[in-house]
């Protein structure tokens, strides 16, 4: 059998929160395994659960140690092999899930998602004594620091460094992380939170004590104008991970952070190889969710998912100890992967939250006709086909993950779950009725194995419908700095996006909110639709979770079928190999990936 650990999340303690959680990275740069010509409505060995709400954990839960793994060993070293080099280290640009994986290894936040032996998941105090102390109806959150935590040069982190490490998040150069926590700091839905703080702490300017207060070394309260009842789950994310007042060097900080978990950087060759290893200032009896079982991480880059699956299939030598936190099983391979029992034994698989879409220019493809056209024209079996089939997702009808609150079975305003081949006449019909077949459209993928397969399907798809299609690619390590800016020259490239917790607020405000159109935000088509606009303002403020998701799809809806500037694509599945010597391999919904504060290395006695 294989680790089958798609689980519904099971409350571990007294929930305070109006929603649960996955706190994942948004953006993704990679597809799950392969599995040949899969239909994509099923299969694959894995089956998407709409998730229960998550707890917020008092300070007992949130004391360290973790909890040990059954079975687990320290020492050894894992070697993990990776696609994609990191673009970013600095926490607070770190947002895509090919360098959160590897961040969480290095950076620590006020609070931490933790998955249990029992497959329960928590908010717990991380740097915090706890998940946090809400008053005046949500609207003012407190943290008190535990002790003996630091920086890996040995400095104790202070409230000094969290006020910092929140104010530089609105500093001009810090374009890629997340702004939940800044625009509910400035009380808005845009990209104009930064006027708040224009510089950041740079220049000597500091939130004022009524919006965020430290009255002394220990306690940072956070004020908000409005209820901001997830606040625990925002601050999980490595966007909000500590930085040191003292150390931060601006820009270079991104290329030498100082690390608050149990690893630090030995070496970084950019798209070569990263070493991991022990902190000697990381204090476990402070971390209630790593492990850290491994003396060193050997991080190779560079592998394809053809090569990163057949070395782990064969498992000689280091690949025994060896593993990929983002490169799913090759389309190639799955079909022997997936029936072969001494492969299934190596094989985590999960449900992952992102979604992927094909995003259109809004600033560009300006005719409601020719991106509908652009939506009939594209065959979903064959673009899942290129990631894997049925083994890797399932066919999207709109932008909401399955595994979401509000989410409506069977959504297909296109006909595309009916008709997954496409419909070239009908896509070809709206060219004609907008005087527009030979419509040229600059499309960029990058050059990954599987998005330059899905890139030719997606070409000849256009082409047949009328369209003509200027195809290019650039690196995956700059794809989304490429797609980010918004003067990008581009109409056409695949957006994947993956709720950062469990309410659809953290997928359809950051991809459509058209205040937040700015370089390096996530509005990647350029939407500036006031219905939209106004809709985000009004779902905030529902209370009810249950109502608020259904308004949430209804919103969904709108966009999709009278907006249009995503076309949905297929609901992502994550399978994982790893190496015979590599235990405590389990997969983690929070993450989306197998858990790599659990895995350990496996002695081999021969």
């Amino acid at each position: 059998m294989s680790k089958r650990t798609t689980r519904r999340a099971r409350l571990a303690g007294a929930a305070v929160a109006l929603t649960g959680a996955l706190l994942l990275s948004a953006c993704s740069s990679g597809g799950g395994g392969g599995g040949g010509e899969g239909n994509g409505s099923g299969g694959g060995g894995v089956e998407a659960e709409t998730l229960e709400a998550i707890s917020f954990a008092d300070a007992e839960a949130s004391t360290g140690p973790a909890e040990e793994v059954p079975g687990a060993t320290p020492g050894g070293t894992v070697h993990v092999l990776q696609e994609i080099s990191p673009a970013h280290l600095d926490p607070g640009q770190v947002y895509v899930s090919a360098e959160s994986n590897i961040a969480k290894l290095m950076h620590r936040g006020l609070t931490a998602v933790r998955m249990d032996n029992e497959g329960n998941y928590s908010i717990v105090g991380d740097l915090a004594t706890d998940s946090g102390t809400v008053s005046d109806d949500g609207r003012s959150w407190t943290y008190t620091l535990k002790d003996n935590i630091y920086f890996s040069d040995g400095t104790p982190i202070t409230s000094a460094d969290v006020r910092h490490t929140i104010e530089r998040t609105f500093a001009p150069f810090i374009t890629n992380g997340p702004t939940f926590v800044q625009q509910w700091l400035a009380n808005t839905s845009g990209a104009d939170y930064r006027e708040l703080l224009p510089e950041g702490p740079f220049e000597g300017d500091h939130l004022p004590d009524s919006i965020l207060e430290t009255p002394d070394d220990k306690t940072v309260v956070f004020h908000f104008e409005e209820p901001q009842t997830d606040l625990p789950y925002a601050l999980a994310m490595v966007g909000y991970a500590m930085v040191s007042e003292e150390g931060d060097t601006r820009e270079a900080y991104d290329q030498e952070p100082l690390a608050t978990g149990p690893y630090v950087i030995e070496s970084f060759r950019p798209d070569r190889s990263m070493t991991l290893v022990r902190n000697e200032h990381w204090d476990p009896a402070t971390d209630p969710a790593r492990n850290a079982y491994p003396d060193r991480f050997e991080i190779t880059f560079g592998h394809t998912t053809d090569d990163s699956t057949q070395r782990l299939m064969a498992d000689n030598g280091d690949d025994r100890y060896a593993i990929t936190f983002n490169n799913g099983v090759d389309p190639g391979n799955a079909p022997e992967v997936a029936s072969n029992p001494e492969y299934q034994e190596r094989l985590v698989q999960g449900y992952q939250p992102y979604v992927a879409t094909l995003a259109i220019n809004a600033d560009r493809v300006t005719d409601l006709r020719v991106r509908q056209a652009i939506a009939y024209a594209l065959p979903l079996n064959g673009v899942l086909n290129a990631y894997g089939g049925a083994f890797a997702g399932e066919y999207a009808g709109g932008l909401i993950s399955p595994l979401l609150p509000g989410y409506e079975e069977g959504y297909d305003p296109y006909g595309k779950l009916a008709n997954p081949q496409g419909d070239p006449e009908r896509a070809r019909e709206l060219l004609e009725e907008a005087d527009a077949v030979g419509y040229e459209l600059n499309y960029v993928h990058h050059t990954g194995t599987e998005d330059a397969r899905a890139a030719v399907t997606v070409e000849d798809a256009l082409e047949e419908a009328g369209f003509v299609v200027n195809r290019s690619d650039v690196p995956q390590t700059t794809y989304y700095d490429t797609i980010g800016v918004v003067d990008n020259g581009y109409d056409l490239y695949r957006s994947n996006w993956g709720h950062d917790w469990l309410s659809s607020a953290t997928v359809i405000p950051p991809q459509f909110d058209g205040r937040q159109i700015q370089d390096g935000a996530n509005n990647y088509s350029h939407v500036n639709d006031e219905r939209i606009n106004s809709e985000i303002d009004r779902i905030r403020q529902i209370t009810d979770p249950a109502e608020a998701a259904t308004e949430w799809f209804e919103l969904n809806k709108y966009i999709v079928e009278d907006v249009l500037t995503q076309v949905p694509l297929y609901y992502y599945k994550m399978n994982i190999l790893h190496g015979s010597l590599i235990g405590g391999a389990e997969f983690n919904d929070d993450i989306g990936s197998v858990d790599m504060h659990r895995i350990y290395v496996i002695q081999d006695e021969g």
